[in-house]
């Protein structure tokens, strides 16, 4: 398929999700009971969350049914830091091999280590939010495999 111009534009990246929330406030502190958070800006209604060059957005609005099978997912530096911080902040963690929660409106969190997934932030990303992580040998194969390492 093709565009009228030419071919499609390809999906890139992820620039950032937003979340609904009942609560805008509550939110932040409930996501800053888990994660390191700093904020990129704040508007009536919502506030956003940095990572680097992408962010969550959190909208106060009306939430819909908490059914959590709408999901983002999530690449963290320490995976196993985050189960205990998710359910003393009153997550409810969800059962099976990998780690999920969901949070006060539903919306559930899937966690990954960044070293275990092809998700890559480039180099003076990471430099900028500083961290230094590395992929495994396996997910270097799997970059590799799509020429992408």
């Amino acid at each position: 398929m093709s565009a009228p111009g030419g071919t499609l534009p390809r999906l890139v990246g992820l620039n950032h999700i937003a979340l609904e929330v009942g609560d805008v406030d509550a939110a932040l502190a409930f996501y800053g009971r888990i994660f390191a958070i700093t904020l990129r800006g704040r508007v009536d209604g919502a506030a956003f969350i940095d990572m680097g060059d992408q962010f969550i957005a959190l909208m106060q609005g009306l939430v819909r049914a908490a059914s959590g099978e709408r999901h983002f997912g999530l690449a963290v530096d320490d995976r196993s830091a985050v189960r205990a911080l998710a359910e003393a902040a009153g997550a409810e963690l969800l059962p099976g091999p990998s780690l999920g929660f969901l949070d006060p409106w539903g919306n559930r969190v899937e966690v990954v280590e960044y070293g275990d997934v092809q998700f890559t932030k480039a180099e003076q990303v990471l430099r900028g939010m500083r961290l230094d992580l590395r992929k495994t040998a396996k997910a270097q194969r799997d970059l590799a495999d799509k020429g992408l390492a």
